[in-house]
């Protein structure tokens, strides 16, 4: 189903990319990091807002949007590469944490270097789950390759957990923020803005 909500105009839309947008149902509006609207859905005050991200901006202030699921805002993904060889993925660990000092990833995540079961290691990257496609542009711009069996999603993380591997090796990584996230009253004041940045 199409949007149907009134977006504002915007003087530079191409700068809202990544954002996101809110229908509150009385009225809507754009330019929510996803801290800020992870924090809202918690709130009793937004139960019933729907959450929509900026995907493209046209020149002419079209938004390309898409419904986002609230439950979204709550859940970790992750990309794990499994070998039977520690040195392999050790190699890999270490090329993912140079990329982050040099390139900071879009999000906060981290890097694990488990073992399964004797003989059996896996590198995982874990983030929060509204950052997959940001990620995964950040891994191709880096030129990022591991070697193995690859397995990516939501669900693997779970799975990942549940197995409780021993954690061999871990690395926090802290991301670029574009925007400052506002939290608390700073973030509720502002509500009724129909441009939030």
């Amino acid at each position: 189903m199409v949007p149907t909500m009134k977006l504002p105009e915007l003087k530079k839309p191409e700068r809202y990319v990544g954002l996101y947008a809110i229908d509150f149902g009385d009225h809507s509006a754009v330019g929510f990091t996803a801290d800020e609207v992870a924090e809202l859905l918690e709130s009793q005050k937004s139960f019933n807002i729907t959450v929509y991200k900026i995907y493209r901006a046209s020149p002419d202030g079209t938004l390309e949007i898409k419904g986002v699921q609230k439950d979204r805002f709550q859940l970790e993904s992750g990309l794990f590469f499994y070998t039977a060889d520690r040195e392999t993925n050790y190699q890999a660990y270490q090329r993912l944490v140079r990329l982050a000092v040099t390139q900071q990833p879009p999000c906060r995540a981290k890097v694990h270097l488990a073992q399964w079961d004797e003989g059996q290691y896996v590198l995982g990257l874990i983030y929060p789950a509204e950052y997959e496609e940001e990620i995964s542009a950040w891994l191709i711009q880096g030129r990022f390759e591991a070697e193995g069996l690859a397995e990516a999603g939501v669900g693997v993380v779970q799975q990942y957990y549940d197995r409780s591997p021993e954690v061999l090796e871990r690395h926090q990584l802290f991301g670029q923020a574009q925007f400052e996230s506002r939290s608390g009253d700073e973030l509720l004041v502002g509500l009724k803005r129909a441009i939030q940045r």
